[in-house]
């Protein structure tokens, strides 16, 4: 059942260039360095300066193991203390955790929806 971990920031306007580059960086080293995957999102509408990064995770436990190495890892620590430092506003980070829904079908399930 995959994990999907996404946060959203407000970007300092007078860091925008830098946040953007720094946010890139991080995209980079966690998908080469790590066994997850992270996407960053931009706005098209509603608060311009309100980006997200999602991070997708085969499970909870792969999770915790990931988490665990970038907390060990000091050069993901000053990439990542930098853009939170200092191109993030503070207060604004939110983070959410979801989960897929994974249901199976039974043939219980697949003739209940052909009979209506």
């Amino acid at each position: 059942m995959s994990i999907f971990v996404y946060q959203t920031f407000e970007i300092k306007q007078e860091k925008f260039k830098e946040a953007i580059e720094n946010l890139q960086e991080i995209k980079k080293y966690r998908n080469e360095e790590y066994s997850h995957t992270v996407e960053v999102f931009i706005p098209i509408s509603g608060q311009d300066y309100r980006y997200a990064l999602l991070a997708t995770y085969e499970d909870l436990a792969e999770m915790e193991m990931q988490n665990k190495k970038m907390y060990d890892d000091d050069e993901y620590l000053k990439l990542v203390g930098d853009f939170f430092l200092d191109h993030v506003v503070q207060g604004t980070m939110y983070t959410q955790i979801y989960r897929n829904i994974n249901k199976k079908m039974t043939e219980k399930d697949k003739n209940k929806g052909s009979e209506e």
